[in-house]
């Protein structure tokens, strides 16, 4: 579904990902993690399009997101959907509105019919219906995040993107959140690109783990393959405390 090749990128100076590789499968949960200033959320937007790598190749779906032509990349835009951390939801809009926005952009449908597709998605993430009509700043965080998911799902995406989905949560909304996921990748057939720092998550949901060090791709693979892996971040990450609560709790 998606594969990076020798990915270079870099702000100035600051060299983030140089020579990363990636592959992401059909249909599976692929969590993204590593330590701070690893460049997992640089490499979504990447990946998305909101930044311009320094060198490699990304294809998504098959088509060259990079040196594709204009009408490629809408038409493989339309089959992914994104999460930001902090939803991105228009604040002048209702969640709604919010959800009808990448319709009235990508397709030619009713209002009727856009209003309909809408309030399916709303309900589809847990929603209540009264939600249509708030704004984002009338609902709690945990809304906010489930109201920036129907809007990733607004077109039916293959590929949905989460950006540190449950940060912020409490433990309870967290792990509802992802139940959630877990049920929209079984129900929808989706394939999720997932950057988390959660390792209730990663042990939740996820069928393989990326870890990112070094400006690469350090280690990928199922997580009960981690703990083996010798490398002093890993370790501490995934053999640590907080490590076995969360594989306690699975």
């Amino acid at each position: 579904m998606i594969r990076v090749r020798g990915l270079r990128t870099q702000f100035g100076p600051q060299v983030v990902h140089d020579q990363l590789d990636l592959d992401v499968w059909r249909g599976e949960v692929l969590g993204i993690v590593g330590g701070s200033g690893t460049g997992k959320s640089v490499l979504l937007r990447t990946i998305v399009g909101l930044n311009r790598p320094a060198a490699g190749s990304i294809h998504v779906l098959g088509a060259d997101v990079l040196h594709g032509s204009r009408q490629d990349r809408a038409d493989t835009e339309r089959r992914w959907g994104v999460a930001f951390q902090d939803g991105a939801l228009f604040s002048s809009l209702t969640v709604l509105q919010n959800v009808m926005a990448p319709m009235r952009e990508h397709l030619n449908l009713s209002h009727g019919l856009m209003k309909a597709l809408g309030e399916l998605k709303i309900s589809l993430v847990g929603l209540p219906p009264f939600s249509c009509g708030k704004l984002p700043s009338e609902l709690s965080g945990g809304m906010r995040k489930r109201a920036a998911l129907a809007r990733a799902l607004a077109l039916d995406p293959e590929i949905v993107f989460l950006d540190e989905p449950t940060a912020g949560l409490d433990p309870i909304s967290a792990a509802a959140y992802d139940d959630l996921i877990g049920e929209l990748k079984r129900a929808l057939g989706l394939t999720v690109f997932m950057v988390t720092h959660d390792l209730d998550s990663l042990y939740a949901i996820c069928d393989r783990i990326a870890v990112l060090a070094e400006q690469k791709l350090l280690v990928e693979g199922p997580i009960e393959e981690m703990a083996k892996v010798d490398h002093p971040w890993v370790q501490a990450y995934f053999t640590g405390p907080r490590a076995r609560a969360a594989q306690d709790k699975t």
